[in-house]
């Protein structure tokens, strides 16, 4: 029943003041529908910090409960939102400046016997299995805007860029003159940079991605954890 009443007292129409007005004096649907128009930027910006999604919604989760306790000092010299990631980046800081503490010094652990210890030393990065992944990935789409390239172009971007064959070779394989290998190289070029950079801009707004699920589980642990220190 509560929750029905929040979506009836509370939309993404409601003036913010007044979100935080009813925040101030408690009502926890006010400040959930605070947190749920701003969960997404604050995620990524505890994620750019921590590098770690777990950690990100830690992070989250803390900050919000700090602002909870906080909101009734917030005096809008700033937006509200500029007020909460500044709650999430002094969190997040914290949380790494505590983590620098633990951290186990080189000479340490260059002669430490676990196994995870010299591995993750000695490792090239490369190599590891989140990187290898990633190039896997990158070369799919990197390849798949190759293979979009018009005819003309495709096979001079091929030989020259892939097989590193000069534009002399290429024009002596392609009946070609070396000229047009030239022009057409530097066009094949040019359209696969705007096809990388198109699917570069379409995949930002997805990046880091912060899915209903992740807002739901949040949002649920914050107010769970509020209730808890009402009582």
């Amino acid at each position: 029943m509560r929750h029905a009443r929040a979506h009836e007292a509370f939309s993404e129409h409601t003036p913010e003041k007044d979100l935080i007005a009813y925040a101030v004096g408690g009502d926890e649907d006010a400040f959930e529908t605070i947190m749920r128009r701003h969960n997404r930027l604050l995620f990524r910006t505890a994620r750019s910090i921590m590098h770690s999604d777990t950690d990100a919604e830690d992070v989250l989760q803390e900050a919000y409960l700090h602002a909870w306790l906080a909101l009734g000092s917030f005096r809008a010299e700033a937006r509200l939102s500029t007020w909460l990631v500044r709650m999430v980046v002094n969190e997040a800081l914290g949380r790494l400046r505590r983590k620098s503490a633990q951290i186990i010094p080189l000479d340490a652990a260059m002669n430490s016997f676990e196994p995870e210890i010299q591995a993750a030393l000695t490792q090239s990065a490369d190599q590891r299995p989140e990187r290898l992944a990633m190039r896997a990935q990158l070369r799919e789409i990197i390849e798949a805007r190759i293979d979009l390239l018009p005819d003309m172009y495709r096979s001079i971007f091929v030989l020259r860029a892939l097989e590193e064959m000069s534009a002399q070779e290429v024009s002596q394989a392609l009946q070609i003159p070396e000229a047009t290998v030239r022009t057409r190289y530097f066009r094949a070029r040019n359209l696969l940079r705007a096809g990388l950079a198109n699917d570069i801009d379409m995949s930002l707004e997805d990046a880091f991605s912060f899915d209903g699920e992740r807002c739901d589980r949040i949002v649920a642990k914050v107010l769970s954890r509020i209730r808890a220190e009402k009582n």
